[in-house]
């Protein structure tokens, strides 16, 4: 008698259920053709050929410290209080002189300084331990450092070393589900639609255009639909089209 494997029907119904499941999860993919995100992402090229960060610095390392201090602040709130922190220290070296009073007394003024004068110390620290007092050119260096994580590492590669990454913050998080460009439940999840389905030319550029919209135009509250310079692309449930 050949052996034949039986399955109790309660087990077929349930390799059905699950079936069933998992062909009725939603595919949440962008609402935007090629073309009409070719056609987006050049207006964004014509008004702002040129898009640059808002955070102050005055090479790599200062930029690595801004950004690592902007975690749950404003941009204008970390300039104020690295204005004169960057004067005094520019490289590892000199901010590890200051030692971690004196930073912390810097940058009191932003939240969570506690907190991020010590991941400043300690990431200057492993620089000149384990980089030379240099920032690093990848991913993996980036976030093995104190108090960076994937998207502070994204600022930085594009930033300051020319690199085609996607840093998502929340201005970009909240755009990229609102106009359906690439939605997602997750920052990583956005991120990885966007460099899937942008045009190689815009990639670099892609996330400052779209945190300086999030920021000044579609706002979290309230979208200023009759300031928005993409208008007619949008293809946002929440666009005002009354205005």
């Amino acid at each position: 008698m050949t052996d034949q494997k039986i399955i109790q029907p309660q087990t077929k119904k349930a390799l059905n259920t699950a079936g069933t499941k998992a062909k009725r999860k939603p595919v949440r993919r962008s609402r935007y053709s090629k073309q009409e995100i070719q056609e987006l992402f050049e207006v964004f090229q014509r008004y702002n050929p040129e898009p640059k960060g808002e955070l102050d610095h005055t090479n790599e390392f200062t930029l690595l410290v801004a950004v690592v201090l902007s975690a749950q602040a404003t941009d204008v709130g970390v300039n104020k209080a690295t204005k004169f922190l960057f004067q005094m220290a520019d490289t590892p070296e000199k901010m590890l002189a200051l030692g971690l009073d004196r930073i912390r007394e810097e940058i009191r003024t932003i939240g969570l300084y506690k907190t991020k004068a010590k991941n400043v110390y300690l990431l200057c620290q492993q620089l000149i331990d384990k980089h030379d007092g240099k920032v690093p050119q990848t991913r993996e260096e980036l976030e093995a450092l104190p108090g960076v994580g994937r998207k502070t590492a994204n600022v930085v590669l594009n930033i300051a070393f020319g690199q085609p990454t996607i840093a998502v913050d929340t201005h970009l998080f909240r755009l990229g589900n609102r106009l359906g460009l690439a939605p997602g439940k997750t920052p990583l999840e956005v991120e990885e639609k966007l460099a899937k389905i942008l045009p190689k030319e815009f990639i670099r550029d892609s996330h400052h255009w779209l945190i300086l919209h999030g920021r000044y135009i579609c706002k979290a509250r309230k979208p200023e639909c009759h300031r928005c310079i993409i208008f007619d692309q949008c293809k946002s449930k929440e666009k005002q089209i009354n205005l």
